[in-house]
């Protein structure tokens, strides 16, 4: 039976009293015998470890993935705590475990790497919307009161919001949220529209076009605007079509090299 003294010495309910242990692991040398104490150690506290590890049930991880991390921890714990500081080792092995599961969230449960100040903001913001819906019953909690709540700006806690719902990503193979008609997410994205391209590329030879005889300038138009062949056009101004191919290739030449002089400089 437990005395008071350990009762109040171990307050969770699941804690083995493995002081003598701890002391007699710290005795001991490098070695089978060492290693057999360290492992049952391990195994007293098991429990505790996997109580730890249901805290964060329903955030997009395995119960027995989060058991493992947790394992870890206590592992971790274990071989680091020091019995001769006096301290009880839950008070010890209780922040450890729990910070070896939230770094296996930090670190392997986001899809995107995300800059660790933005999954802190995530986070306050999260414990801030739930402590103030206890107070804003039938409505979400304004950005301005979250601010205000958490002691931030209400810069940083739209960026929170943000990175509440950018844990994961969807595919793009996903269907549209409320969508019939058989459209994917990948069906609606942008994509560059190659329009611009000739945007860029008309712009760059409009002065060298404008420079053009007159002549030369309607031999282009009707040949890349009007899609005339060479022989239609040499017929429409009474040349041949040699000398409209020549044309169209020395106009052409001149208008490239004013482009590229113009990049050059």
């Amino acid at each position: 039976m437990p005395t008071r003294a350990s009762a109040k010495r171990h307050p969770h309910h699941d804690a083995p009293d493995t002081a003598d242990a701890f002391r007699g692991l710290a005795a001991l040398p490098p070695g089978a015998e060492r290693d057999a104490l360290r492992d049952r150690i391990v195994e007293a506290w098991l429990p505790m470890a996997d109580r730890l590890a249901g805290r964060f049930r329903s955030r997009g991880e395995s119960f027995d993935d989060l058991r493992q991390v947790a394992a870890l921890g206590l592992v971790k714990a274990v071989d680091r705590y020091d019995p001769e500081l006096g301290n009880a080792f839950e008070s010890y092995a209780v922040p450890t475990i729990t910070g070896e599961v939230k770094r296996h969230f930090r670190d392997h449960m986001w899809t995107l790497h995300v800059p660790r100040r933005v999954q802190d903001l995530r986070n306050q913001v999260r414990f801030a919307a739930q402590d103030l819906s206890q107070t804003t019953s039938g409505r979400r909690p304004t950005v301005a009161e979250i601010a205000e709540h958490a002691d931030l700006s209400e810069e940083d806690v739209r960026t929170g919001q943000e990175a509440l719902e950018s844990f994961t990503a969807l595919s793009l193979d996903a269907d549209i949220p409320g969508s019939d008609d058989g459209y994917s997410l990948g069906d609606v994205l942008g994509a560059p529209d190659p329009a611009l391209d000739t945007v860029v590329d008309r712009e760059a030879v409009r002065e060298g076009l404008a420079a053009l005889p007159e002549r030369e300038r309607a031999i282009l138009y009707m040949r890349f605007f009007g899609d005339m062949t060479q022989s239609s056009i040499a017929d429409e101004l009474g040349i041949s079509q040699m000398h409209v191919s020549r044309l169209i290739s020395r106009c052409c030449g001149r208008v490239r090299e004013q482009v590229m002089q113009d990049d050059g400089e």
